[in-house]
Parts: C-alpha cells; sequence; structure tokens
C-alpha cells in the first residue's frame, strides 16, 4: 500500500463522523436492505425528513465544515461501504449494492427541481453529492455493483464496456479498490475475486472437456460413417470469442507453439540460461530474441524489432555490466509491460499495443504477454495493471466501438487463467 492510500486509512476522524458510521453500523444488522436503502436515501440524498435529528445534526456540521469540500467523499464512501460490505457478505442481498447506486443517479437527475426550496446547508449537502458520483470513489463502487449485477453480461454491445467488469477478476484489485479502502474492503474485493475466478475456471474446464469430447465423437462417426450413440451435454462457451477463436486460442496458450514445446516449456528453456553467470545486457540481447521470434515478418523487421531493441537499451544502462538478478528480471519486465501496454494513468499511450494487435493479432499478442509472464511470475500484477488502465481510459466507450479491447482482455484472462489457475488444461496438445 502507497503512502498516499495509507495516509487516507488513518485521517482524522470527527466525533460526528464516528457518529454517523456508528448508526449505521447499528442499523445494517437490525434491517432489511430495503430498509437501510431508504434509511441511506432520506439521510444523504433527500436530506431531510430523518427519524434521526442527532445523526442529521451531525451530518449538517459534516458537510458543513471547512474541511467538506476536500473530505467528505470519504466520509460518503465509508458510509457506503458500511453496507457494501455487509451486503456482500450475505449472496441474498448482495443485489441491494446496485440498488444503492442508483439512489447517486436518481440524485443527479433530480438536483436542480428538489434543490430550489431547500436551506443552505441542504443545498451544499446536494451539491457535494453530486461532486462525489465525479470521484474515484464512487467510480469503483460502480464498477462493484456491476460485477454483482447478473444482468450485466446479457446487455448488448451498445452497452458500456464498463458493463463487462464483471468478466474479468483479473482487474477487480486495481478497477474496484480506491486510495481510502479499508482492509474490510480489500479483504470483500478478494473474495469476490476469488470466487469469480475459481467459477470461470471451472465453467472453462467444462467447456474444454467438452469440446474434447464433442471432437472425440465426430472421429468416430467418421471411422464408422454413422452416427456416434453417444449424447454430449453441450457447455457454454465462458468467454466472448468465438468457437473458432476459442479453439484457436487456448490451443496457442497450453499446445505446443514450437515443435513439440509450449510456453511454459520455452520459458523454462529460457531461464535456465539466463541463470549461468549471464550479465544484465547479455540478458537483455537474449530477451530481445525470445520475443522478436515471436513477432517476425515484415512487420517486425519493418518496425517492432526496431522499437523493441531501442526500449530495451534504455533499460537500467548503468547495470548492464552486473550479473543478472531478481531486481534486474522483475524491473526489466515490468518496464516491458509499460513499453507493450500501456506506460500509466497519467500518460495513457498505447500505440505499441493497438499496432501489436492489428498487425499480429490479439492471440498472438497476448502469447508474447504471456511468455513474460512465464518468465517472472511476479510480475503478473503489473500486466493486470497495464490493463486496468486501458479499461478505464475507454470504461465510458461503447464495446463496440473498443470491440479490439474486449478481445485482448478475452484473451489475457483465457491465457492466465489457463497456466496460472488451479486446473490442469496441459492434456491439450
Amino acid at each position: 500500500m502507497t503512502a498516499a492510500v495509507s495516509g487516507r486509512l488513518h485521517r482524522h476522524i470527527t466525533p460526528d463522523e464516528q457518529r454517523i458510521y456508528d448508526h449505521l453500523l447499528h442499523w445494517i444488522d437490525k434491517e432489511t436492505p430495503e430498509e437501510m436503502l431508504e434509511r441511506f436515501r432520506s439521510l444523504f440524498i433527500e436530506g431531510t425528513n430523518y427519524p434521526d435529528p442527532e445523526i442529521m445534526a451531525s451530518l449538517e456540521r459534516v458537510v458543513g465544515s471547512r474541511a467538506a469540500a476536500d473530505e467528505f467523499r470519504f466520509v460518503l464512501n465509508r458510509c457506503c461501504h458500511i453496507l457494501v460490505n455487509r451486503w456482500q457478505a450475505n449472496h441474498s442481498h448482495q443485489m441491494a449494492i446496485p440498488k444503492l447506486m442508483e439512489l447517486f443517479e436518481v440524485s443527479s437527475t433530480s438536483a436542480y427541481v428538489s434543490t430550489r426550496t431547500r436551506a443552505r446547508s441542504f443545498k451544499r449537502q446536494r451539491d457535494l453529492i453530486r461532486q462525489f458520483t465525479e470521484t474515484e470513489q464512487y467510480h469503483t463502487l460502480h464498477r462493484l455493483a456491476e460485477v454483482l449485477s447478473q444482468a450485466a453480461e446479457a446487455t448488448p454491445t451498445n452497452r458500456t464496456l464498463g458493463t463487462l467488469i464483471r468478466r474479468y477478476p483479473y482487474l477487480y484489485e486495481h478497477c474496484l479498490l480506491s486510495e481510502d479502502a479499508t482492509s474490510e474492503h480489500q479483504s470483500t474485493v478478494r473474495q469476490i475475486q476469488v470466487e469469480m475466478q475459481r467459477k470461470f475456471e471451472i465453467d472453462l474446464s467444462q467447456y474444454v472437456t467438452y469440446q474434447v469430447r464433442r471432437a472425440q465423437s465426430e472421429a468416430v462417426s467418421r471411422v464408422l460413417t454413422t452416427p456416434s450413440p453417444r449424447i454430449i451435454q453441450p457447455v457454454a462457451n465462458p468467454t466472448l470469442l468465438s468457437e473458432q477463436e476459442f479453439k484457436q486460442a487456448i490451443k496457442h496458450y497450453v499446445g505446443r507453439v514450437d515443435g513439440s514445446r509450449s510456453y511454459k516449456d520455452i520459458a523454462h528453456s529460457f531461464l535456465v540460461q539466463s541463470t549461468h553467470n549471464q550479465t544484465f545486457r547479455n540478458f537483455k540481447d537474449d530477451l530481445y530474441d525470445y520475443i522478436t521470434v515471436s513477432v517476425g515478418g515484415d512487420y517486425g523487421r519493418r518496425k517492432f524489432n526496431k522499437q523493441l531493441s531501442t526500449h530495451l537499451d534504455s533499460i537500467l544502462p548503468d547495470s548492464n555490466n552486473q550479473k543478472l538478478n531478481d531486481f534486474l528480471m522483475v524491473r526489466t519486465c515490468s518496464q516491458l509491460f509499460n513499453f507493450l501496454v500501456v506506460e500509466s494513468f497519467q500518460s495513457p499511450n498505447h500505440f505499441v499495443f493497438v499496432d501489436l494487435l492489428t498487425n499480429l493479432g490479439p492471440i498472438l499478442t497476448t502469447g508474447i504477454l504471456l511468455k513474460i509472464v512465464l518468465l517472472c511470475r511476479k510480475v503478473k500484477p503489473v500486466l493486470e495493471r497495464r490493463f486496468s488502465i486501458l479499461f478505464s481510459h475507454y470504461e465510458e466507450h461503447t464495446r463496440d466501438m473498443v470491440q479490439w479491447l474486449v478481445m485482448a482482455m478475452e484473451n489475457l484472462h483465457l491465457a492466465l487463467s489457463a497456466n496460472f489457475g488451479s486446473i490442469d488444461l496441459s492434456f491439450i496438445r
């Protein structure tokens, strides 16, 4: 956790803020989600007619404080998470979380009409609520609501990319946690991540098994020249890839890509070679060959290979004569993802990534990223972070406008799950 995050977690809590937190914690154990939603709406969204005058007065003082412009978003975020964390732990209550977020949408559309007759403090409260809906804290809550929304995946392609967040557990830690996330909420998000990833891996295993059995049945039918009497129950494709795209992708990420060797085999051979008293300079030269062999063709010779060489040369040049160590390995692979995918939130340049996808396609491009992660598993979160930057950058675009990114995210999920998940797909050859 960064110093900035730690600092927010330990910000000074005023007596009025604590009184509000304790109040919500008291009622969350006594009331149904519907009753708590109404309580939240009355206290925060409407800001009037709340049944507890003492709590209403505490909120007015929080809203009226000089620090409210900077600090109220953290107060409101924590109040939301008191409800979210408790509801998430009970599957029958999880759908209350999207309904909580809907309260803010109603607030933003009715603000002008409802605030004209309110006292100054209520108008200030409404303004602070509106400002909260523009913060990263609100966006992370909204994404969490999408993750828990059962209907999100069934929506058409003219919906935004953000509605697909549920499909990609590898984004959760980066997209569902704001800077002031409590340890409790971090635990909640990781629990959801584990559950969703496990579900995907089970669905993936069942779909691959179905594909293999169907292929075997069809092969038998061709030999016997009669339909196979064996009835195979269809299994749904757990990805957004077509059946043919899925077959090509899973075989590429798990099967043979170089003679009899898989990506795992190639990475293992490379690591064995790299540990023999190699200098950092020699390691970067070998890494160049390790990556470019997957590119090839005119695109590699004409453009990419030179770009990669220049980038590798720029990585810690003062360490070229040092012996390769873990720090240099991690730093190099991390810097490669900055180059190959996207640099940062502040500088979201991803021309190279789009160029790779355009010239190589999503399967080969993802294969390059997989080769790097297989060399150094410690950088897997770095790669996931790069994709979360792209996701956030295009979150409000419709899916059909960023289909290239959807296909890239689908392929990455498949590649990482097949190589780092708990299922064994090594029989795919």
